[in-house]
């Protein structure tokens, strides 16, 4: 990794310019809205009326004031790793010895997905938890999303993005620490773990990527039970009917991202339907997450322009080499019933040291937003454990 001769670490507050308000009220009301089929429904994807009604509330009613002290509501600070600025969230605990923490999101998701789990993860005392289980978290958005981008050079991979967050975390005085995500933060995490055992303890996922090619069984199926081969046709029927976008991204991302720039209610459309057919919804996206929350996450990437770069990551990802082989430190898994990838927990024992693994009555892809009780529980528990 190159060095950026400043290492400074800056005080960061979101701000929302007027101006730029205007504009997006004056999109939305703009919208040329595609016709649809009577009675599609979701099946070719996002709902008409949906959309349309998300819009409008994002036009009228959002409430610009409340998006900025919420994102603004914990301590969040800017700095340069590798020639790319770098925002992130640090919460420090009133416990001085609290375990630190690094929690590392996906697309198409942000930073804001934590905002609802910084607060108990830092300070349980004051959430009606157990002052032993605090945490000092440290979240940051992604090189290439949100306020940490965009990334303005090719090869700005996974495994570049978790060397980034080892150095911050080295950065912040953390010489040992547990590492938490999801999505492309599990990658992240993984290779924390792999790459960097003299400074993770453990690290902790909502999904465990892993080669089948890696597993010593020539046929990997073979090692499956009733339960891991239900896992495995699950999974596969996701790939072969929900990963369009993937193959989009990863081979024509800038296509893509001059409607989703130009349009709200493009991008809204976009990563609207992810949230509705990844969470643990059953259908009712709004009275899962809420609507405040969903726009928050749109919000951040509307604001910053960072959809481009953050679908690069696809792009710039060879999955299968970025992938670890082994990695040695404890593990956790979190099994959210509604997560679209299910590793068979016979493969992920031949890749990770799984020593924690929850199978979770609710929550999905997006755990810490949709369920944040149970994400907050069940890191706990896992920390608790490792001791």
């Amino acid at each position: 990794m190159t060095t950026d001769g400043d290492d400074s670490i800056r005080p960061f507050e979101v701000t929302v310019d007027r101006d730029d308000i205007d504009d997006l009220r004056a999109r939305l009301d703009r919208t040329r809205w595609p016709d649809q089929l009577p009675d599609a429904g979701w099946a070719y994807g996002t709902e008409l009326e949906f959309l349309r009604g998300l819009c409008e509330y994002w036009r009228d009613d959002f409430n610009w004031s409340a998006f900025e002290a919420r994102l603004n509501a914990f301590d969040q600070y800017a700095t340069t790793i590798d020639g790319q600025p770098l925002h992130f969230y640090h919460v420090r605990s009133p416990e001085p010895d609290a375990t630190p923490l690094v929690l590392s999101h996906g697309w198409p998701g942000s930073v804001a997905e934590f905002l609802d789990v910084l607060g108990p993860l830092a300070d349980p005392a004051a959430h009606g938890g157990d002052p032993a289980d605090a945490f000092h978290v440290v979240a940051p958005s992604l090189p290439g999303f949100g306020f940490s981008g965009p990334t303005r050079e090719r090869g700005y991979d996974v495994p570049r993005v978790a060397d980034a967050v080892a150095e911050l975390m080295a950065r912040l005085g953390y010489d040992r620490y547990v590492a938490q995500g999801g999505d492309w933060g599990a990658l992240v995490t993984a290779l924390l773990g792999a790459n960097y055992p003299d400074r993770v303890d453990a690290i902790h996922t909502n999904m465990l990527f892993l080669n089948p090619s890696s597993l010593e069984a020539d046929d990997p199926t073979a090692l499956l039970d009733e339960q891991g081969l239900a896992d495995y046709r699950e999974t596969a029927e996701f790939r072969d009917e929900e990963t369009a976008y993937h193959e989009i991204q990863a081979t024509k991302p800038q296509s893509l991202a001059y409607g989703l720039t130009d349009s709200p209610a493009g991008l809204a459309g976009w990563i609207g339907e992810k949230f509705r057919t990844w969470s643990d919804c059953g259908g009712d996206l709004e009275s899962h997450i809420g609507r405040d929350r969903l726009l928050d996450n749109l919000s951040v990437y509307w604001l910053t322009e960072t959809i481009n770069s953050s679908m690069r990551i696809y792009y710039e990802t060879d999955v299968g080499a970025a992938t670890p082989d082994a990695v040695d430190v404890p593990t956790g898994h979190a099994r959210y019933p509604a997560e679209v990838y299910k590793t068979p927990r016979v493969w992920a024992e031949e890749v990770y040291d799984i020593t924690y693994w929850n199978d979770m009555p609710d929550g999905g892809h997006f755990a810490a937003m949709e369920v944040p009780d149970l994400f907050v529980e069940d890191l706990r528990s896992f920390v608790g454990e490792i001791g």
